[in-house]
């Protein structure tokens, strides 16, 4: 099963800690960068879609950009891919003197930023105003290869109960507009503002699924059908289920638990359908609930069983989402990564943790922190904190 991801970052000033308009000379940096490389052959020049491609996007706001990865079928491309794609947008980001920083939220105030140039963007801007104008959230997406549209829907809906544990394990965004928010993601709640967000609707087929998107469209709220906010997804354009569900990763071996978790998900939910069983209907306010949960604790407090409808600490639903996907897990050959950097998050908590952490010595600490985190300065002397592997 192949699977892809999408990084978004923050660009921010070194010395302040604020966000920095920047986005389109660094993205113009880090393309010209990788066309120079797979020129010299010091990476791989696979077609648009393929193991190598790295590839980089504008997003919503000008203090944005986004690294996505070739089509991967193996954690350690993935892995090597999203260590280049941070490391090539991290080098640009420098040449334009600021850094990049993987944060759910924006730590530190600063002036709203410009809309990126666009006429979808711009409509975008037009319907939502002041919801999207300082929407300075970014977000770990993972795409994983299924065989239809039909099937992305049934799929979707196994995935809809385990959604939340997913927010909890990724949570990395405790601070918004220079305060604590309280919250382990406190992006949930600034997406939630949003129509179209949180955890998917149960779809009984796939028509019923594009029946509500074009309703949504139709009634105004969404800009068209790949405007949707939801957790998870199935692609308007490809044969994939789109799962955006955590916070942008901390470091990269954060992105690489999400991803393997995901995949085993869509496995596990593909050998349910082959086998006849259909999804639970977990209630909508029930998913809702356990989304809250999720976003305000993170895994250290309780959190909500969906299918249960009970509340259980939110480790205890770590461990049954790993039993739960075990088996797709060993398939893959990714159990034993998978465990060990569970064990790892655990021993050292998540993004939202480690960012309180480096909160004892002020907020601008704290960006310095992601910043290093997301792409040690070469120039630091610092050593990569996820360069032990998976």
């Amino acid at each position: 099963m192949t699977m892809g991801v999408e990084e978004e970052f923050l660009l921010v000033d070194p010395a302040a800690g604020t966000t920095a308009p920047l986005a389109a000379p660094v993205l113009a940096r880090a393309v010209a960068a990788t066309v120079e490389a797979a020129a010299t052959g010091a990476i791989g020049t696979g077609a648009a879609g393929t193991g190598g491609a790295i590839r980089f996007s504008a997003e919503m706001l000008s203090t944005q950009v986004e690294s996505i990865t070739g089509i991967c079928t193996g954690l350690d491309q993935l892995r090597e891919e999203l260590v280049r794609g941070r490391a090539f947008l991290a080098a640009a980001a420098r040449a334009e003197g600021v850094r990049l920083a993987a944060t759910g939220t924006a730590v530190l105030p600063g002036a709203d930023p410009p809309v990126t140039e666009g006429a979808r963007f711009a409509r975008i801007a037009g319907m939502y105003e002041a919801v999207v104008r300082d929407y300075q959230c970014c977000g770990c997406h993972v795409h994983v290869g299924v065989p239809d549209h039909e099937t992305a829907v049934a799929v979707t809906n196994h995935l809809r109960p385990w959604l939340p544990t997913l927010v909890a394990l990724s949570a990395n965004s405790p601070y918004a507009h220079g305060r604590d928010t309280g919250y382990q993601s406190w992006r949930m709640l600034e997406q939630a503002r949003f129509p179209g967000a949180g955890v998917p609707p149960y779809c009984a087929s796939a028509a019923e699924y594009d029946r509500t998107l074009d309703q949504l469209v139709d009634f105004g709220v969404l800009a068209d059908p790949s405007m949707t906010f939801w957790l998870a997804r199935p692609s308007t354009r490809y044969p994939t289920v789109e799962v955006r569900a955590a916070d942008t990763a901390l470091g990269v071996d954060d992105a690489v638990l999400q991803a393997a978790l995901t995949r085993a998900l869509v496995r596990t939910a593909l050998a349910a359908l082959d086998a006849g069983r259909e999804a639970p209907p977990v209630p909508g306010q029930v998913c809702a609930a356990a989304l809250w949960a999720a976003a305000r604790h993170g895994i250290s407090g309780d959190g909500v069983h969906p299918v249960l409808e009970r509340p259980l600490p939110a480790v205890v639903l770590a461990e049954e989402l790993l039993v739960w996907v075990r088996p797709a897990l060993e398939d893959a050959g990714d159990l034993g990564t998978v465990r060990s950097l569970l064990d790892r998050l655990r021993r050292e908590g998540t993004g939202a943790t480690r960012q309180r952490r480096a909160a004892a010595a002020g907020l601008p600490a704290v960006v310095a922190m992601l910043a290093e985190h997301t792409a040690p300065d070469p120039g630091s002397g610092a050593s990569d904190p996820d360069d032990g592997g998976t």
